[in-house]
């Protein structure tokens, strides 16, 4: 990660605290945690909503074949330009509502996975359900959804429309995390 990003970030929480959801980027132990909870050896399509600064995306490009299909969703237009330049590869768009136009577009019917560091508690529930239909079509019947989150307050929805296998508790990160790893 570059010097000043953990500065952009803080000054992009300031600016919309609602969309950002941290004061500092994502940990090295909970991007881990988050990429090491997917079967990678069967992933050929995968979305991350919410990149960021790209802490989950570069472990996303370690641990994804090469031919793997990236797509990547990030509102923040600066942060957006920054992924664009850094992953000349992958497939960068700004709206992750529009998930399933952009990957049929694209010529995927459906992902094998979706990461989220989308603060889904933060927004406003028609946003919230909007967001979780895009993932719940986008994903293939199997695939896997890992999103974290601040705390425990998604697990009742998530478990309405994904089987829940596992949630891991991040303490090394600030605040700390909880990881839900889903299958549709």
């Amino acid at each position: 990660m570059a010097a000043g990003q953990p500065l952009l970030f803080l000054q992009k929480f300031i600016t919309n605290p609602k969309e950002i959801g941290s004061i500092i980027p994502s940990s090295r132990f909970l991007s881990q945690k988050m990429v090491q909870s997917v079967p990678w050896q069967d992933i050929r399509t995968v979305a991350e909503l919410g990149s960021g600064t790209g802490a989950v995306t570069q472990l996303i490009q370690a641990s994804s074949a090469a031919s793997t299909q990236v797509f990547l969703f990030e509102k923040d237009r600066h942060m957006l330009g920054n992924l664009a330049k850094q992953y000349p590869d992958y497939h960068c768009h700004s709206n992750a509502c529009q998930l399933l136009n952009v990957i049929e577009r694209s010529g995927v019917s459906q992902l094998d996975c979706i990461i989220s560091g989308l603060p889904f508690f933060n927004f406003h529930p028609e946003l919230r359900d909007e967001l979780i239909h895009q993932i719940m079509q986008s994903l293939k019947p199997g695939g896997y959804f890992v999103a974290f989150q601040y705390s425990l307050q998604m697990k009742k929805q998530f478990s309405h429309v994904f089987e829940i296998e596992q949630i891991h508790f991040v303490p090394f990160n600030f605040p700390p995390a909880f990881v839900y790893v889903c299958r549709k």
